[in-house]
């Protein structure tokens, strides 16, 4: 896009909670001359000192008529989990392009319909798993293509995160499998650590729904929530190599969520919040290389204006939504015993001992929990679920 290029019209759905990042985001690139904020869409209008620096967009709650009157080429969409569909089609049938937040649907079948009704539309559409639009991704990618750790094993993903009592309550979909009969699938693996998911399928070259073949899961909470908030899950993939990715939101201690890349001559490490990778391998001293990033709505824009390709389309998030399905489809978490988790008062959450080693363990032997000896995982809490791209 060149300077004096007319700014993209961009309207915002959802500019609370994590939507308070888009519109930092946002503003990051009006001050770069790249999009103008038109419009936002929220419940409660945002203040002026929210808009600090965006000028006058217009607002409603009505995201379809404000689509229309704000002449908008792009929407982000940061909204609950079960709008997402509803949303993204409302737009595509007006011709607008998407930035759509990260889970994009509850389930399989909303994931579906949204991407197919967006291809219908002809509208493009970029999946907001920021994690991707780093530059290590193929870098890493293109290491394992040379053999640089030797043949692929596997691939493991680790986070231990901390979320208070309050993080469940902060909207009425939080800590929720469904809420008045629609699906919603909050959880660890699915919402706040679905980027070591996605990005572990991605590096091992497994994004679309056809690289999955099976899929196992373990799922459980400490807190007093219907959703998942310490879980594992371990993909089968058409590559032949197993995917394995274990999670908490009750660690002892928060650290950075990292993707091990596992050779039989070495092993590859990504944080990927930090864009920061470290190489091992045989007869080699350690490497570690921090890359740069693309902002997504920025190469939304870029693809807009001078036909870059896509980084997240949403066909290259099937392969993470048949895990989300898997999750929505296995039965309910299983709570955990009293002595298995403590509360912290002071710091208003509850914590497993243990689970920090326990997750780093699975990343680093590509087991699941039970595999582990955890003693409060039941082996096989679900069995390995045979999937095809439906």
């Amino acid at each position: 896009m060149t300077a004096n290029a007319t700014p993209l019209p961009v309207v915002l759905a959802g500019a609370r909670g994590h939507g308070r990042w888009h519109v930092e985001n946002i503003r990051r690139l009006q001050d770069r001359g790249l999009v103008r904020l038109a419009g936002v869409c929220e419940l409660t209008p945002l203040s002026e000192e929210e808009l600090a620096g965006l000028g006058s967009p217009e607002q409603s709650a009505d995201f379809g008529a404000l689509l229309d009157s704000t002449g908008a080429r792009i929407a982000v969409i940061c909204t609950p989990i079960p709008t997402h569909t509803d949303l993204a089609l409302t737009a595509a049938r007006r011709g607008v392009h998407l930035l759509l937040e990260k889970p994009p649907a509850p389930g399989y079948a909303e994931y579906r319909r949204m991407a197919d009704g967006v291809a219908e539309a002809g509208v493009a559409c970029q999946i907001g798993f920021q994690s991707l639009g780093s530059h290590a991704v193929p870098a890493i990618r293109e290491l394992v293509a040379e053999g640089a750790v030797g043949r692929l094993v596997g691939i493991g993903g680790a986070g231990v995160w901390v979320r208070d009592e309050a993080y469940f309550r902060r909207a009425p979909w939080a800590g929720r499998r469904r809420l008045n009969g629609v699906d919603v699938v909050d959880g660890a693996l699915t919402n706040p650590l679905a980027h070591a998911v996605a990005t572990a399928l991605a590096l091992g070259g497994s994004t679309r729904a056809e690289d999955v073949t099976g899929i196992e899961t373990e799922l459980l909470r400490a807190n007093a929530i219907e959703s998942d908030d310490t879980s594992c899950v371990r993909i089968g993939t058409a590559q032949g190599h197993p995917v394995t990715v274990a999670a908490t939101l009750c660690a002892e201690r928060a650290d950075e969520p990292y993707v091990l890349v596992h050779g039989d001559r070495g092993r590859i490490t990504f944080w990927y919040k930090q864009d920061r990778v470290l190489l091992q391998r045989a007869g080699h001293g350690p490497e570690e290389t921090e890359y740069g990033r693309t902002d997504l709505l920025e190469n939304l824009v870029a693809h807009l204006t001078t036909g870059a390709d896509l980084l997240v389309t949403p066909e290259d998030t099937g392969a993470f939504m048949q895990v989300v399905e898997a999750i929505r489809q296995a039965p309910d978490p299983v709570p955990l015993p009293d002595g298995a988790w403590r509360r912290i008062p002071a710091e208003n959450r509850r914590v497993v001992p243990g689970v920090d080693g326990l997750v780093a363990a699975a990343a680093d032997t590509l087991s699941l929990y039970s595999e582990l000896g955890a003693p409060w995982a039941r082996p096989a809490a679900h069995r390995p679920k045979e999937v095809s791209a439906r």
